[in-house]
């Protein structure tokens, strides 16, 4: 079983390119689940790579849905114009 990896809040702010006070912000809204420990949060990061843009597995499973939906629908005229 995979130990899930946690973070602090100073590495948070570097790998989404904010401060600590906006991740800290972004948490007390509720946008990054953390968990407290003490005074400091730590954070998963799983949950941290859907705001680093980063899709996470029921994403890509939506995205691979839909595009097999479209080339089923419009496969046909995708095919045309890519003939183009």
């Amino acid at each position: 079983m995979q130990q899930e990896e946690f973070i602090s809040t100073t590495r948070a702010a570097e790998i989404l390119g904010l401060n600590r006070t906006q991740v800290f912000r972004l948490i007390k809204a509720g946008k990054i689940p953390a968990t407290r420990i003490g005074r400091n949060f730590a954070i998963k990061m799983s949950d941290l790579g859907v705001m680093a843009g980063k899709p996470n597995h029921k994403d890509r499973q939506a995205v691979a849905q839909t595009v097999k939906r479209v080339l089923e629908e419009y496969g046909d005229v995708i095919r045309q114009l890519g003939e183009e």
